[in-house]
């Protein structure tokens, strides 16, 4: 039997098991959203080598500005926490308990895997440190490990204030995503402004919460159908207005992920290009749900939305994991164009493309054993469960250079 007759039997067999009232649409939005994150990270993260031969995060951006609209396509969690409102107030109100049992259900849904990565890499380092690794890349690797993980912190935070969404919605529709905008933008006013040298620093991490439940709420006064066609086009055109003014007037860095040594970044926290650029996307998103939905009527196209949406939080938590999986016994070997060079000229651009299935190919290997820590961990007792939790504090604190 062909590998192409068992790809077709097995979507054919999604297809089947597929309810009818999934909303594939959301499903393949999720997916996009997801994909983005591992290929943003590969494509705009790379390595120096040091005379010890440890390896150092860079990042082509530095050396290549114009790169920067590539971000604006790979940003995408936007989509993610529209997608993750969406999907929260639907199952928020099929809920057969209380809003505490709920909500105690998604949040161990998202932190079994999290616990799950830190605890075999805090039990992985001190062997690969035996073995020869240098402390250098060790902590590089802990640190792209630990990075994506602030997510699920912060889509934690959000997914809790649900309630308060679901009533806020109620009351303004989709404007009750505004006076988050408006908060974003006052303090950006203040961090950029004429004032902005008598502005203690802490208060730019005001913007984390309603810079990230921005695109939560808009998700879930869509789930209410608070927001229509006419909203989407207002979202599509009014956040590409902004992202185009906060570009060209307000002199906002371009790029949507942190470059190393800039004197300022969209990300961390969000700016309000973050905000801009998640309007028009929602926008963008809402408007081409129909098609989408009739595009994944196709079996072919829905078989791999559903596995990537089955491996979300493995995706999410073990892409960096695959990329060092390859870049650790390259950095042994030396210098591999794409993998351990500078990312300083356009033959590591090209290099580095090439490099994208094997990465690709090493986290679908990974997630073949990691996909288990997504399931409920109905055989791990109170003492596995609290040793897991030990192992994964300690990797964090040596992650953020604490240790």
């Amino acid at each position: 039997m062909s590998t192409l007759t068992l790809l077709r039997g097995a979507a054919d067999r999604i297809e089947r098991q597929t309810p009818a009232h999934r909303d594939r649409a959301v499903d393949g939005l999720r997916a996009l959203a997801l994909l983005a994150v591992p290929t943003g990270h590969w494509l705009l993260g790379g390595f120096t080598l040091d005379a010890e031969g440890g390896l150092h995060n860079a990042s082509p951006l530095s050396a290549f500005g114009a790169l920067a609209p590539a971000s604006w396509v790979l940003q995408m969690l936007g989509i993610f926490f529209l997608v993750g409102g969406y999907a929260s107030v639907l199952s928020y109100r099929r809920r057969p308990g209380s809003a505490a049992a709920w909500l105690k259900g998604r949040i161990a849904r998202l932190g079994r895997p999290v616990l799950g990565v830190t605890a075999v890499w805090a039990l992985a380092a001190p062997v690969l440190y035996a073995a020869g690794v240098p402390e250098a890349t060790l902590r590089t690797g802990a640190t792209l490990v630990i990075q994506p993980l602030w997510f699920v912190g912060v889509y934690v935070v959000v997914t809790a204030l649900t309630p308060y969404c679901v009533r806020a919605a109620h009351r303004l529709g989709g404007w009750a995503a505004a006076p988050l905008l408006a908060s974003v933008a006052v303090v950006d006013f203040l961090r950029y402004g004429p004032l902005a040298d008598s502005v203690p620093s802490w208060l730019a991490l005001v913007n984390i919460l309603p810079g990230w439940l921005f695109a939560y709420q808009l998700g879930v006064s869509w789930g209410e159908g608070r927001i229509g066609r006419r909203g989407a086009w207002l979202l599509l055109a009014g956040g590409t207005l902004l992202f185009a003014a906060l570009l060209a007037v307000f002199h906002y860095p371009a790029s949507m992920v942190g470059v190393p040594g800039g004197a300022r970044t969209n990300s961390h926290p969000p700016s309000l290009l973050v905000l801009a650029l998640a309007a028009a996307q929602s926008g963008a998103a809402m408007l081409l749900r129909d098609r989408l939905a009739r595009l994944l009527a196709r079996p072919a196209l829905w078989a791999p939305v559903v596995v990537i949406n089955l491996c979300a939080m493995t995706i999410l938590c073990w892409h960096q994991t695959a990329m060092l999986a390859a870049a650790v016994p390259g950095s042994f070997v030396g210098e591999l164009a794409g993998l351990t060079t500078a990312p300083d000229s356009p033959g590591w651009i090209a290099a580095r493309l090439a490099w994208l299935p094997v990465f690709g190919a090493l986290l679908v290997g990974i997630a073949r054993y990691a996909r288990r820590f997504e399931e409920p961990w109905k055989r791990a007792t109170a003492v596995r469960r609290a040793l897991a939790g030990l192992l994964a504090a300690g990797f964090a604190v040596f992650a953020l250079g604490l240790a």
